[in-house]
């Protein structure tokens, strides 16, 4: 574990010592942190997802079908 200085806006600091113990709040900024973590990871992901879509287009039903029916056939 490590300790970190950083600035939180003062409207932010107030709220966070109104309504978080002082000896949870360490607590309370890695679980924000990790979820904005996850949040930004998940964006991401769709971004890249997103671009795949462009490039290889979209197929309809009966495509897909037939694109694993000759998937199937050439794996035996």
């Amino acid at each position: 574990m490590s300790k970190v200085n950083f600035i939180l806006d003062p409207d932010v600091q107030e709220e966070m010592v109104r309504l978080i113990p002082p000896r949870k709040r360490s607590r309370v900024v890695n679980e924000a942190l990790r979820k904005e973590f996850l949040r930004r990871r998940r964006e991401l992901a769709t971004q890249r997802l997103k671009e795949i879509r462009q490039k290889t287009g979209t197929l309809r039903g009966r495509e897909i079908v037939e694109s694993i029916r000759k998937d199937r056939a050439r794996r035996g």
